[in-house]
C-alpha cells in the first residue's frame, strides 16, 4: 500500500469521503487542492505520479476524475512545462467546458418554465445560478436525492438566489414530473454502449419521463466519456450508516449510489460540443 505525505494523503481522503459533491465539482477541487500541493511542495516527479494513480482509482464511478488525471499524466510524460501549470491547464479545460455547456443548455429553458433535477450537478447548480443572475424566471423541483441528501444543498443555494423551489423526496418524482416542463441532469460517466451513470433514482425518474412525454436533457462534458460499458463499469456502494437501517440478523442494507440509464430513455445530451438529440446527430 503506497503511503503519501500528510498533504498528499488528505487529498486522497477529501476525494475518497465527499459523497455529496457532484463529479465536476470534485474533479474541480480535487485538481485545485493538487496544483496547491504540486506548488508550494515541488514532490518528485515519483511521488506525484504514485497520487496521480491513486486519485484516478479512488471514485471509479466518476469518469471525468479517471479522464482528468489520464489527461495530466500524459502531459507530463511528453512535456517539460511545470507540472503545476499542467494541472492548470486541464482545471481551466473542466472550467471551460462547464461554461460552454451552460450556454448551450439555457435556450432550453423558456421564461417561466419548471425544471426538475435529481441529486445536485455541479454544471446544473452554474446554469441555474446564470439564469438567476440574468434575471430569467423560472421555478425548480428538485428531488432529496437519498441517502446523501444533495438536493437539501441545491434547496438551500436555489433560496439564496431567490428562485422558487419545491424540495420533495424520490419518492415523489412519478408525482412532479408531469408539473415540470422539462428534466434536466447531470453525468458522472457517459459509457460506450450508449448508456450513462448518475445518482441511483435517475432510471427511475427517465422512465417517468418518458411515462409523461417530458423533455429529459442531460449535462455531460467530453471528460465523462469512457470505453467501459454497463457490463463492465463499477458502481460504487457506499457504506450504509447514512441509510440508518435497523439491525436485525436477516436484514442487509444496500446503498449503491450510482446506476445506469439507456440513452434511449432521455431526449438528448448536452456537452461542450454541442447539442445531441437522441437517436439523431448534434445540433451545432
Amino acid at each position: 500500500m503506497m503511503t503519501f505525505s500528510p498533504q498528499a494523503q488528505h487529498i486522497l481522503n477529501e476525494l475518497r469521503q465527499d459523497t455529496r459533491s457532484g463529479a465536476t465539482r470534485l474533479a474541480l477541487d480535487t485538481l485545485g487542492s493538487l496544483q496547491t500541493w504540486v506548488q508550494h511542495h515541488q514532490p518528485p516527479a515519483d511521488e506525484l505520479d504514485n497520487l496521480l494513480q491513486a486519485l484516478a482509482q479512488a471514485r471509479p464511478s466518476m469518469t471525468v476524475i479517471g479522464s482528468a488525471i489520464a489527461k495530466i499524466r500524459a502531459q507530463l510524460s511528453q512535456s517539460s512545462r511545470a507540472p503545476d501549470q499542467i494541472i492548470a491547464d486541464n482545471l481551466a479545460a473542466l472550467e471551460n467546458a462547464g461554461d460552454t455547456i451552460v450556454q448551450q443548455a439555457r435556450p432550453l429553458i423558456k421564461e417561466g418554465s419548471t425544471v426538475l433535477t435529481h441529486s445536485a450537478s455541479s454544471v446544473v447548480v452554474r446554469l441555474f445560478t446564470e439564469m438567476a443572475r440574468a434575471g430569467d424566471t423560472f421555478s425548480v423541483i428538485c428531488t432529496q436525492s437519498s441517502p446523501g441528501l444533495e438536493g437539501h444543498d441545491l434547496a438551500k443555494r436555489l433560496n439564496e438566489l431567490n428562485v422558487p423551489v419545491t424540495l420533495i423526496t424520490d419518492a415523489q418524482m412519478g408525482l412532479f414530473v408531469p408539473r415540470a416542463d422539462l428534466i434536466i441532469t447531470g453525468c458522472d460517466c457517459w459509457l460506450a454502449d450508449h448508456h450513462f451513470v448518475n445518482k441511483s433514482g435517475t432510471l427511475l425518474l427517465a422512465l417517468a419521463a418518458r411515462y409523461f412525454d417530458t423533455p429529459f436533457w442531460v449535462l455531460a462534458d467530453s471528460f465523462r466519456d469512457s470505453d467501459k460499458t454497463r457490463e463492465s463499469v463499477h458502481l460504487e456502494e457506499i457504506e450504509t450508516g447514512e441509510m440508518k437501517p435497523p439491525e436485525g440478523r436477516f436484514i442487509q442494507a444496500r446503498n449503491i449510489y450510482f446506476e445506469t440509464i439507456p440513452e434511449t430513455l432521455v431526449t438528448g445530451r448536452i456537452s461542450e460540443q454541442g447539442v445531441f438529440s437522441f437517436p439523431a446527430g448534434p445540433q451545432l
